[in-house]
């Protein structure tokens, strides 16, 4: 049975009252939000719900390197919570949440992941933004039997019990992505660049693997560790080389001093020679960049700030109305405030904050007003999605140039990428 979850208008719902709840399209399955079950009716495991609270854990950088990548993520979650709670909350209960620093450090996100499902005992952790970051947790999401939602597009290769994947799998993003460069720009060879650690790595091993099935050539391929800021003479082999494809997938802080020092190096990417296609840049990341630095570069992605819809035009409006009018939203920033909602639809449906039973009535469920469009939870914990690509303008927000027609089903394991 499929189950339909819409997001309620994105104003501030405590300015309307409960009454008019209806007038304003929240559907959440058959579940009066005014109902609450006793506490034991509806946690037989030993969360941290009572009559009237259940609490949550965020869990991201907030400190270091990728504190620059992550911070709209924690901003993202916790204005869906809010807004959760103004509408009622979830089976009743307001949720409260328990917010820790992974500080740029995997080891950190594995212990502060431990505290939260051992020690506070939250329903549900919406966090960690890097591969690594996600590999450290897995396991002990997985021992404890925890349930993180995950925001971050990544390299795939990956299926858990315990993660929702709300971000988008290669396949839906760098495949994707890599065609689109192919068909409509006519690529032939690539450079391949970024931070040295899982994701970027992966992701250049299946980019590397699908241009070479298509007949094309990579010229280069170079790593460096997070928080690198020395790219000159990553530059200067780049365009020796001339490649027809810059493939970047450098990371957080990083980014500030490459695309300076691109742009230092007299590459113009307005003039697409070479052209620049990332899939790791997000409004979020230009905000440091600044627009005139990465203005002429392509980002594959599933959101962008700017997308015309009237979802996304309320979004965009509340995100501003509680973080300030300067702020900008990214893709994984998107991806993030879904979490909190997906598990609400899916604790909601359950009629149980258990996770087992969370995890059995997450497969089918329906966002039909999320920022980004329509998306659909799969069975195998990630989501349907369109894929987009954008072209970053000089005022820091990319114009969407070109979307799917239809939703990609999401493929973790493509034959022949492993």
């Amino acid at each position: 049975m499929k189950f339909k979850f819409v997001f309620p208008t994105l104003k501030k719902i405590s300015a309307y009252g409960r009454g008019l709840l209806s007038t304003l399209g929240i559907i959440a399955c058959s579940f009066a939000l005014n109902t609450a079950n006793a506490a034991d009716s509806v946690n037989s495991t030993g969360l941290a719900v009572t009559d009237d609270t259940v609490t949550v854990g965020i869990l991201h950088s907030v400190t270091g390197t990728m504190a620059i990548s992550e911070t709209g993520s924690v901003q993202a979650e916790k204005l869906a919570i809010k807004q959760i709670n103004e509408m009622g909350g979830v089976l009743g209960r307001k949720i409260k949440y328990i917010q820790e620093d992974g500080a740029s450090d995997w080891p950190t996100f594995a212990e502060k992941a431990k505290k939260l499902l051992v020690r506070d005992k939250v329903a549900a952790v919406f966090g960690c933004w890097t591969s690594a970051s996600r590999k450290a947790v897995l396991p002990v999401f997985e021992q404890y039997n925890g349930m993180l939602y995950y925001p971050t597009f990544y390299e795939g290769l990956e299926q858990s019990p315990n993660v929702i994947y709300t971000g988008q799998e290669a396949t839906q993003q760098i495949i994707a992505g890599i065609d689109w460069v192919v068909e409509k720009k006519g690529a032939k060879t690539f450079y391949l660049l970024g931070s040295d650690y899982i994701w970027p790595r992966t992701s250049n091993k299946i980019a590397r693997k699908h241009i070479e099935k298509l007949g094309l050539k990579v010229v280069g391929e170079q790593y460096y560790p997070l928080g690198h800021t020395q790219f000159n003479s990553v530059i200067n082999k780049i365009k020796l080389r001339k490649p027809d494809v810059i493939y970047a997938i450098v990371v957080g802080g990083s980014n500030v001093a490459f695309y300076k020092q691109l742009k230092a190096a007299g590459i113009d990417l307005r003039k697409e020679k070479p052209l620049l296609l990332t899939i790791s840049v997000t409004e979020d990341e230009i905000l440091g960049i600044g627009g005139e630095n990465i203005e002429g570069a392509y980002a594959a992605m599933k959101y962008f700030q700017s997308l015309d819809n009237p979802n996304n035009k309320a979004f965009v409006k509340a995100f501003k109305e509680e973080y300030g009018e300067n702020i900008v939203i990214g893709d994984v920033t998107q991806a993030a405030y879904l979490g909190p909602w997906l598990w609400k639809a899916a604790v909601e449906k359950a009629g149980s904050f258990d996770i087992d039973k969370v995890r059995e009535a997450s497969p089918g469920i329906e966002l039909t007003t999320a920022p980004e469009g329509y998306v659909k939870i799969h069975p195998n914990h990630h989501l349907w999605s369109k894929t987009r690509v954008g072209l970053a303008q000089r005022d820091g927000q990319y114009k969407v140039v070109y979307e799917t027609e239809e939703l990609m089903e999401p493929d973790p394991f493509p034959e022949g990428y492993q």
